[in-house]
């Protein structure tokens, strides 16, 4: 059960007002098992997110040795949640493969349309299932949930579309069940703040290029050493703007590590540093397509 002494999200009065709901989120996760259960073999598409990881260890679970998780490795994808990726994978014995994905290599893909999930996501599933022959594997699968059918996500019709599966959907499990039930399961990453490839910081219509992915990468490397949890840095051309938790946003300011991190961001190439007042707001990118449409 949860340890409400060290202030865990989950406080006690949350609970007993969601008693009910931890039993949904219970029942769902045996709905999970069920469905996991009927399956010979499995590829699991593993980020080391809060989704892939806990449909991967479930799934470790329920069919063993007959699992297997694959990491994309790119420029595309922050270095460190690779390697966070691949040490969880490895202490939990779970077999764990990484492939260079190379969406670079898109044209699709770098001209930075609203379509290029699609077109991004495409690409990695025809790697996935090719590994999954390769390995006499089955089926394949990601960590799509429920909440994940609310937002702009043409990358989830790609997958629809190649037949790969996403159990958390079909036994019904939301973000919010899976943190909960992580955290029973004692997974360090229930509580891990959301990290979508850093192309979703390059706005629609501007080319994506490895160097921009780099300024970025680097930029929200030295704002998550400093101890912020929710951080992204978009990248407007010489502008670079920074959205962090609301909570967080008097810290940034602070004259030390606002100077410090002026300083850090002109270093790295950007020429102007902005704080967004709104702060991070998941799927803040997409708000251009709302107004186009």
């Amino acid at each position: 059960m949860l340890d409400i002494a060290r202030g865990d999200r989950f406080t006690l009065v949350e609970r007993k007002a969601n008693k009910m709901n931890e039993e949904v989120a219970r029942s769902k996760k045996q709905n999970l098992v069920s469905h996991l259960k009927k399956l010979d073999s499995l590829l699991v598409a593993f980020s080391g997110g809060v989704d892939s990881t806990f449909l991967l260890v479930v799934a470790h679970q329920v069919l063993g040795e007959k699992v297997v998780a694959v990491t994309a490795r790119s420029v595309i994808h922050p270095g460190r949640e690779g390697e966070d990726a691949a040490a969880f994978a490895r202490e939990r014995g779970i077999r764990h493969l990484v492939f260079s994905s190379e969406e670079m290599s898109l044209l699709e893909f770098v001209s930075n349309g609203p379509d290029r999930c699609y077109h991004c996501k495409r690409h990695l599933v025809q790697a996935l299932f090719k590994i999954a022959r390769e390995h006499g594997i089955k089926n394949v699968a990601h960590g799509a949930n429920t909440d994940d059918l609310k937002d702009y996500r043409p990358g989830f019709r790609a997958a629809d579309e190649a037949g790969v599966l996403a159990p958390l959907i079909d036994a019904e499990l939301n973000k919010e069940e899976i943190r909960f039930l992580s955290k029973e399961m004692g997974l360090p990453t229930w509580d891990k703040p959301p990290m979508p490839c850093l192309a979703s910081r390059i706005p629609y219509g501007s080319p994506i290029t490895g160097g921009k992915l780099k300024m970025i990468e680097e930029a929200e490397r030295f704002l998550l050493d400093q101890g912020f949890r929710e951080v992204r840095v978009r990248h407007h051309g010489a502008v670079a703007r920074i959205e962090v938790g609301s909570a967080e946003q008097e810290k940034i300011m602070a004259n030390g590590l606002r100077q410090a991190t002026v300083d850090k961001f002109r270093k790295i190439g950007f020429e102007h540093v902005a704080l967004d007042l709104e702060g991070y707001l998941a799927g803040k990118m997409n708000r251009a397509l709302g107004k186009e449409q």
